[in-house]
């Protein structure tokens, strides 16, 4: 069963000047325990349609449903701090807070901070490959791999279901981009869904469904 799905969605933004279609009747599904991939170039609508997956915005005409209930008629801001998670390309960590106080902060948004948070941290560091003594840190002494993973341990600490990843090995090396993937895909199998925007196909052979994007209509490749 799934998860979250999008049923005819449609999503477009105006200025004085044009009119943008990012998404045109999109319908989709995702499920728990499995890694997707949508793939298309810049400017095809992945980052519009996650930006939907995740409750940042409301689609122009059709529905997103989690769990089978409209996110039109959620709180939003509750939504994303309870149901989705995003994991972005420029890792969007606080650089004052140190690496113990990123994870920690979507866990005291929910009134769990003190010891249980920070032990919580530590289990979460190690759960992406990362030595404790990165807690005490700031984003800006640690690396571009080592950054990603502290954004994957700050999306776990939320304890959603639903993980979102936009371009998350588009600033990385090789070797860490494959490192970040094969902790999404990891994610996936103890039972998390992972959907992960990408214009990488490298990662499509390890993909559990590929979704192809192009000009906002959404098909799944092979199908």
């Amino acid at each position: 069963m799934a998860i979250i799905e999008l049923r005819g969605v449609s999503y477009n933004y105006s200025s004085k000047f044009q009119r943008v279609d990012a998404l045109k009747h999109v319908t989709c599904s995702f499920e728990e325990g499995k890694v997707y991939a949508i793939v298309g170039k810049s400017g095809s609508g992945k980052s519009t349609l996650l930006s939907l997956l995740a409750g940042l915005d409301l689609p122009s005409a059709g529905e997103v449903l989690y769990e089978g209930n409209p996110t039109s008629t959620m709180d939003l801001a509750k939504y994303r701090r309870e149901c989705a998670a995003m994991i972005y390309q420029n890792f969007r960590l606080f650089p004052l807070l140190t690496v113990s106080e990123n994870i920690t902060f979507p866990m005291e948004l929910r009134g769990f901070a003190g010891e249980k948070a920070r032990q919580r941290a530590r289990e979460l560091v190690e759960r992406v490959a990362l030595p404790e003594s990165v807690l005490d840190r700031f984003p800006g002494m640690l690396s571009g791999g080592e950054q990603q993973r502290v954004g994957i341990a700050r999306a776990l600490s939320m304890d959603t279901r639903l993980i979102l990843a936009d371009e998350p090995t588009g600033n990385l090396d090789d070797e860490n981009g494959r490192n970040i993937i094969d902790i999404l895909i990891s994610l996936a199998h103890d039972g998390y869904c992972v959907v992960i925007a990408t214009h990488d196909l490298g990662v499509l052979p390890d993909m559990e469904v590929v979704y192809q994007m192009k000009s906002g209509e959404l098909k799944e490749r092979g199908g």
